[in-house]
């Protein structure tokens, strides 16, 4: 299903990468964080920022701790959105969770300030 997202993602069809990472659940497959982090790309993708964001907490809720690219992620969403206060938070999120922000994040943060 992981596949499925992606293409979902790149093609920015959200609504139909959501729907198949609810669905994990119904055919007896557990969401890693690629699951969760393809389904969080797919809502940058399509600027459904907020969206994005409630994703880190869905994770957190089943149990699957978010990583980099799982932030990377919902930062880039935030920077597409110019989110820059929420982008700036994900980053000190990351770092009371003890995860690593790469380039990427910390350049995503900075540009979401315009």
């Amino acid at each position: 299903l992981n596949v499925a997202m992606n293409g979902c993602a790149k093609g920015s069809q959200w609504v139909h990468a959501l729907a198949l990472l609810h669905s994990m659940g119904t055919v007896r497959l557990e969401a890693t964080s690629t699951s969760y982090s393809t389904a969080i790309s797919a809502c940058e993708r399509s600027s459904r920022t907020g969206r994005a964001v409630q994703l880190l907490d869905a994770m957190r809720a089943a149990a699957v701790l978010p990583d980099t690219i799982s932030f990377s992620a919902a930062i880039s969403a935030c920077e597409k959105g110019s989110f820059w206060q929420a982008a700036l938070q994900l980053i000190t999120t990351m770092a009371h969770e003890g995860v690593a922000a790469d380039a990427i994040c910390v350049n995503a943060a900075i540009s979401a300030r315009g």
